[in-house]
């Protein structure tokens, strides 16, 4: 291991222990890390300047989205801020760098609950006219996730860590340990939810408690993300739905919905789990879409003649 990667491995170690960061930040920060590296070798990473900073982020500019540029951004300004906690470096190099640049405002993707509706209804058929136990026990579940996936908000990656004692049926809440392991716990306010999760529970009670994780698959493994990405995609082609679905899109469903029903956006924010409230505000540009279609199409000023 040279020097260059000694530091790096330093650092990751130390936001894995110290700054106890999930698994997926700390993969981000590898690949940023190492794209860096490989761009300034052999240069030593503590003698980096401003200038060669500045070379970088324009090769990122030309090959990155601005959303991902800013990450990238993030992940090597975090380690420079550790050299310098470690003093390892005299001078902090972003210390003379300006990174200010505008990121085009993405609204939300949801879901119309039509479609919601249509995409539920397609598992239910699946269950009730399942042939085998083996279709029938994968129906079952299919619908808990999906179920829960828009009931709660939750993130699919928090979703397939439920252990099986965070998800507590007789009181109808979910423990959910979220990013940076923030703990919240969420109700789950539907009765026929709770009841398709009850039957869920019982029906693969053996496979819960050979992997210790609330969803399973039927060889008593860990349900994957990639595994509920392939089950929406099955369930949207066999309800004939002419739209990409992906988990993070009941997510934004679940709290555009509740914006629009006048729900206050810090209950969305703690449902959520977001830790600031600027992240949930995006939310409110959705219902703004929304505001301007009504009094476009309903307001009775259009039908004035004048």
């Amino acid at each position: 291991m040279n020097q260059l990667q000694k530091q790096t491995a330093d650092y990751l170690e130390y936001c894995q222990n110290q700054k106890r960061l999930d698994i997926k930040t700390l993969r981000a920060y590898r690949i940023d890390l190492s794209q860096f590296c490989r761009y300034i070798q052999p240069a030593d990473i503590l003698e980096t300047t401003p200038e060669l900073l500045e070379s970088f982020f324009a090769v990122l500019h030309q090959n990155y989205k601005p959303r991902t540029v800013k990450r990238k951004i993030a992940s090597l300004k975090a380690i420079f801020h550790y050299f310098e906690y470690k003093e390892l470096l005299d001078k902090n190099p972003f210390n003379k760098v300006q990174v200010k640049f505008r990121e085009p405002a993405l609204l939300p993707k949801t879901i119309p609950l039509h479609t919601v509706e249509a995409f539920l209804s397609i598992i239910y058929k699946q269950l009730s006219n399942a042939k085998t136990d083996y279709q029938k026990k994968n129906a079952l579940r299919d619908a808990a996730v999906i179920e829960l996936l828009f009931a709660t908000g939750i993130r699919i990656s928090e979703l397939c860590s439920l252990h099986a004692e965070s998800v507590n049926l007789y009181d109808k809440t979910i423990l959910i340990y979220g990013k940076g392991l923030k703990e919240r716990k969420v109700q789950i306010g539907n009765d026929d939810v709770a009841d398709i999760l009850k039957k869920y529970k019982r029906c693969y009670e053996k496979e819960i408690t050979d992997c210790r994780y609330f969803f399973a698959n039927q060889n008593g493994k860990k349900l994957s993300d990639q595994s509920v990405r392939r089950m929406i995609n099955k369930y949207t082609s066999l309800a004939a739905i002419d739209l990409h679905i992906t988990p993070h899109m009941f997510r934004h469903t679940f709290a555009t919905c509740l914006l629009e029903a006048d729900v206050d956006i810090r209950y969305i924010q703690e449902m959520l789990g977001h830790s600031s409230i600027h992240v949930t505000e995006i939310y409110t540009h959705v219902t703004m879409s929304k505001q301007k279609d009504i009094l476009t199409t309903k307001h009775p000023r259009r039908n004035f003649c004048i």
